[in-house]
């Protein structure tokens, strides 16, 4: 039974299930590591271009001056919450009780809380009407963890729907702040579990920007007992602008998005400047530098689940793969699962989606509820276009002997005919119209390398790609780039929709350039019709500097493959990998 159909007064939805986007911006740098927690309080000052001072506290214990909340005249649901700078935060709160009370007349039990944040420029959720499930990008729905046994508190970040303040973005002298004021709320409720006074039992899950806002709680405040980040970035350096030059397509989204809400200038004129250029400033790049959990992963001690799509283009695998190589090397409980969705549309066959929401109920089962019954799965899984899951103990796989492939050949840098749009987006994808013009496809203008396989093979990781070249372009302002993608002919799409920007120098003196394309998944047999595109646009990135030429003397791709790895369930063409003969 749905939450809804009890109480129809209090769970009557503001708006429909949001889609959780990307952010083109993130947190503020935590000057100091934050390695620990404390029965005291304990501070570190942080400097930023948005405040001069903030403290950056591990939060356990009740505050010294209760955290002012009002209820929202005619809403059962909202509450506005005075943060720590005096910001009205809209909160949304949905206590278990109300839905358990249409069950057991006046339930006495407490449970734990689960804090779910929003996407970039939204507002949080507030439809328990949804069938319990995971969308395409993985946010939850509040029905689905009702009756998995928590609490939920959405709200509405800083700059964002019925919020005070400016978006700063998930910055721990800000955003984090303010969900530390909203976890200082949570602990005064009724039927809240207490792990101790002040310290709610909670978990925090969230896509996108609602991803982000869970690293830097977590880096921030000690009460938070797991995570589980959804298309999340590591870097916005790497992540909006790789190689130097900015994701166009996405810049263009997120500017348009965010255009009526209150957000930090710096956003706006880096935007304003990519989308002009093709290129950020110095000054600019480093501000973006400093914003993202690269800077304070270490902070991070509790229990993490990292989702991230195969066919995301703006925070691609590898974002995810970067924040969970860190976590793992410091000994942090840590998983990953891949799964067809994202900030992008899945063109191949999606597999088990329920696995999103599976992987998370199981995580927060183990985690929160301190479940130690509870299988939470294997360390690594991921789908490939046939919809087939494969699992390991974690990441990389085990590797077996690459696939390889070599060419050559010349370039025109010209604007036609390069990567994308796609034309064709299959049915009930909730963000094909969106991002379809900016997603890559088949160029008809490209220097192709056809890629042989000479038995199955699944192919995971990021391929290595050594160009041999030299040209010529005239001056300008422009960066000087081309532009690598793997394109399956049979099926007509990229690989993974993901195209990879390649700096060249257009100088006519011969040049070695090596580097990793974007992660893909894929699964490959002796029928497979592979190639490698090297094209000079794509409507992903920027247009770079164009009128010249290109002539590739030698182009070698080497794609990583699995060792051994055997489909978790087996299906219409699966099979089971090993490495080429």
């Amino acid at each position: 039974m749905r939450p809804h159909s009890l109480h129809p007064d209090r769970y009557a939805p503001r708006r429909h299930r949001a889609i959780a986007w990307g952010t083109a911006v993130a947190a503020l740098v935590v000057a100091g590591t934050l390695t620990g927690c404390s029965s005291s309080s304990t501070s570190a000052t942080t400097t930023s271009t948005a405040a001069t001072t903030t403290s950056a506290t591990c939060h356990r214990g009740e505050p010294a001056t209760p955290v002012a909340a009002t209820p929202v005249p005619g809403s059962t649901t909202d509450w506005n919450v005075t943060s720590f700078d005096g910001t009205v935060i809209r909160a949304h709160w949905f206590p278990l009780a109300d839905y358990e009370s249409s069950l057991h007349p006046a339930p006495t039990a407490t449970h734990p809380t689960i804090l779910m944040g929003p996407g970039w420029s939204l507002p949080g959720d507030t439809d328990t009407s949804n069938s319990p499930g995971q969308s395409l990008l993985g946010a939850d729905a509040i029905s689905t963890l009702f009756q998995a046994g928590y609490n939920v508190l959405t709200w509405d970040p800083r700059g964002f729907g019925a919020s005070g303040g400016e978006a700063a973005v998930d910055s721990p002298a800000y955003e984090a702040r303010d969900v530390s004021a909203l976890i200082d709320w949570v602990a005064t409720r009724p039927g809240v579990q207490l792990d101790a006074p002040g310290d709610p039992r909670m978990g925090m899950v969230g896509g996108s920007y609602g991803g982000g806002i869970q690293f830097v709680t977590a880096a921030t405040d000690c009460r938070v007992d797991a995570i589980v980040p959804t298309i999340a970035w590591h870097s916005l350096t790497t992540s909006l602008f790789k190689s130097g030059i900015v994701k166009s397509g996405w810049a263009g989204i997120l500017s348009n998005l965010s255009s009526s809400d209150h957000v930090a200038p710096e956003v706006l004129a880096a935007s304003r400047a990519g989308l002009a250029s093709g290129t950020v400033d110095a000054g600019q790049e480093a501000w973006f530098a400093e914003r993202g959990p690269a800077e304070y992963l270490g902070g991070v001690h509790i229990p993490t689940l990292i989702l991230q799509g195969t066919v995301d283009t703006l925070f691609t695998l590898q974002e995810g793969v970067d924040n969970y190589e860190v976590l793992r090397a410091a000994g942090v409980p840590t998983a990953m699962q891949w799964f067809c969705g994202g900030h992008g549309v899945c063109l191949t066959a999606a597999g088990n989606t329920a696995a999103p929401e599976e992987a998370t109920l199981a995580w927060l089962k183990r985690y929160v509820q301190k479940d130690t019954s509870v299988d939470t799965g294997p360390g690594f899984s991921f789908v490939d276009q046939n919809g087939t899951t494969y699992s390991a103990p974690s990441y990389p796989v085990a590797q077996g002997a690459p696939v390889a492939a070599s060419g050559s050949g010349t370039l025109d840098l010209v604007a036609s005919g390069g990567s994308g749009p796609v034309t064709s987006v299959p049915a009930g994808q909730e963000l094909g119209s969106l991002v379809a013009p900016i997603t890559p496809a088949p160029a008809t203008d490209a220097v192709d390398v056809p890629v042989t396989f000479t038995r199955p093979v699944v192919v995971v990781g990021a391929p290595r790609l050594v160009l041999t070249y030299s040209g010529t372009a005239p001056a300008g302002a422009r960066p000087t780039r081309v532009f690598a993608q793997l394109v399956d002919k049979a099926s007509g799409t990229v690989l993974g929709n993901q195209v990879t920007p390649i700096p060249v120098a257009l100088d006519g003196s011969t040049h070695v350039v090596t580097v990793p394309l974007e992660i893909v998944a894929y699964t490959a047999t002796p029928s497979s019709d592979i190639e490698l595109q090297l094209v000079a646009t794509t409507v992903s990135y920027a247009q770079p500097r164009l009128g010249g030429s290109v002539r590739f003397a030698s182009v070698r791709l080497a794609l990583p493959t699995a060792a051994t790895l055997t489909p978790v369930t087996p299906g219409s063409g699966s099979i089971t990998a090993t490495a080429p003969g």
